[in-house]
């Protein structure tokens, strides 16, 4: 048995430490039920649940959803607009959000996939020192694609 103060009361029996509780106008809760003896405290029952309500909500503001950012690349990009793209890459993952970048067949351009696998590899290789790779660069559909996450 413990009181509301934290001090120990020792062992007793069930009707009395109830009694006791309200005496002082307040819950008897088990906080232990498995210990042998199980432990039990004097508390406002109320403010408990309020303060780990308090708590909880408070962890979760702590939390940060991790996104996802996309960054859309063609196989044909001018060395000036991938700098721009890689910039931005490095300012997602700084940020902490996961990056998939994707590339963008258009017609006949898929018949040269060697050219776009260059250009994901490029960026790959700029990246490394931010962040490990997820998923591969692979081919799906007219697109190539691989999701970076910040070491």
């Amino acid at each position: 048995m413990v009181d509301e103060n934290g001090e120990m009361l020792g062992v007793m029996s069930p009707h009395a430490a109830l009694r006791l509780a309200m005496e002082r106008g307040l819950d008897l809760v088990e906080i232990s039920p498995n210990a042998k003896p199980p432990v039990c405290k004097i508390m406002n029952h109320g403010k408990y649940k309020y303060e780990l309500q308090k708590k909880a909500q408070a962890a979760k503001k702590k939390q940060k959803v991790v996104e996802t950012k996309e960054i859309k690349v063609r196989p044909t990009i001018a060395e000036g607009d991938y700098q721009v793209k890689l910039r931005n890459a490095i300012k997602f993952l700084s940020e902490g959000d996961k990056v998939r970048v994707s590339l963008q067949f258009k017609g006949r351009e898929i018949t040269h996939d060697e050219v776009g696998f260059a250009v994901i590899n490029k960026f790959k290789a700029a990246l490394l020192e931010n962040a490990k790779v997820e998923v591969e660069p692979k081919m799906e559909g007219r697109q190539i694609f691989m999701i970076l996450s910040p070491k």
